[in-house]
């Protein structure tokens, strides 16, 4: 079924004001998540609910916390989420950053102590829209992904996320999780009981795993197996992927004090997730003329727009043409969600006490 996103952005704020958040908060919540949901992302949308539902049962995550600024100067800031959903700290951590890009060059933030914030485009993508370059990257909650050479799942998935903006073209958008594949993308693949593209998941054996939920058992109850590093196989490079994971949590949560996840797991599995993120925005007019950036960057967009395709169907694409197409698609014909996506967010919304609003 195609849902409104004007509807599934109502479920969304009725359920978060109705286990106590604040409402500008739980508004901003459920704008973050829908516009992750209109670009195509239907692993970090509204399917995250249930998750947080869980989170918010388990006492791992404050819905009541508001984000504070511990320290700042000129240039950064260091955000403490409180606890609480990543995504109101994340928006506030990047604006706070382009503010000061626009001012000196350029703004870093840190927010500590947070939880999940759905995807990391979503935050670059912020900076690019006001004319920056945007860098994201985050740490996670769950060890799922073994490093190059084990089946022992050590990191997260640790995404990191590039934006840049264009003129004549969608902004240059790259956001990717340090894994082949997220485990939020194996979920998906679930809710439509289809087979996973071999090398997403290995089992302890370190052998491919298709079916989606025997995948989801492992990534979430097993002690080996997991998803692989970005690169799939150490013949396919995957010591790459195991190192952007590296810089990705080392940005993300060494910086500001963020938890390992499997250090956690391992002296304290009870303790609060304390997820941290990285927010960088870059002004291009501290070190080029106005509009140089996005001409030059527009130039190269369209070289690689003509390069001649393997098929004629299929034109090359540039990191953010999906999520530009998929937003020009679901704004018309609404967001589509399974059947068992649907059950379970009637479920969440009985569970709160609020009407389901899809």
């Amino acid at each position: 079924m195609g849902v409104p996103a004007d509807r599934v952005r109502k479920l969304i704020v009725d359920v978060l004001t109705a286990w106590g958040m604040d409402t500008d908060l739980a508004e901003t919540t459920s704008h973050v998540m829908v516009d992750t949901d209109l670009a195509g992302i239907d692993s970090h949308g509204v399917s995250m609910l249930m998750t947080y539902e869980r989170f918010r049962e388990e006492g791992r995550i404050d819905v009541t916390a508001r984000p504070t600024v511990v320290r700042e100067n000129a240039a950064s800031a260091l955000v403490d989420a409180g606890g609480g959903i990543g995504h109101p700290a994340s928006e506030f951590a990047m604006r706070t950053a382009i503010e000061k890009a626009k001012a000196s060059a350029v703004g870093v933030v840190s927010v500590v102590n947070s939880h999940h914030f759905g995807a990391a485009g979503y935050y670059a993508d912020l900076a690019a829209a006001d004319g920056l370059v945007g860098l994201v990257t985050s740490s996670a909650n769950l060890s799922c992904s073994p490093p190059t050479g084990s089946v022992v799942p050590r990191l997260a998935t640790n995404p990191i996320a590039f934006a840049a903006p264009a003129r004549r073209n969608p902004n240059f958008l790259l956001d990717i999780a340090t894994t082949t594949a997220a485990v939020n993308k194996v979920k998906v693949y679930d809710y439509h009981r289809r087979p996973l593209p071999t090398g997403w998941v290995v089992d302890e054996q370190a052998r491919p795993v298709t079916d989606a939920g025997d995948a989801l058992r492992i990534l979430r109850e097993d002690d080996l197996g997991g998803l692989t590093p970005l690169g799939g196989t150490a013949e396919m490079s995957n010591h790459k992927g195991y190192g952007l994971s590296m810089l990705a949590h080392i940005l993300g949560a060494t910086l500001c004090g963020g938890t390992f996840p499997a250090i956690r797991e391992r002296d304290d599995p009870s303790a609060p997730h304390n997820i941290g993120h990285f927010f960088l925005a870059l002004n291009p007019e501290f070190f080029r003329a106005a509009g140089v950036f996005e001409d030059d960057l527009d130039d190269a967009i369209d070289l690689l727009h003509e390069t001649p395709p393997l098929e004629k169907d299929s034109p090359v694409l540039v990191a953010g043409d999906p999520q530009a197409r998929a937003r020009e698609e679901r704004a018309r014909d609404g967001i589509p969600m399974p059947e068992p996506l649907v059950a379970q967010l009637r479920g969440v919304a009985e569970r709160a006490g609020v009407g389901f609003a899809l």
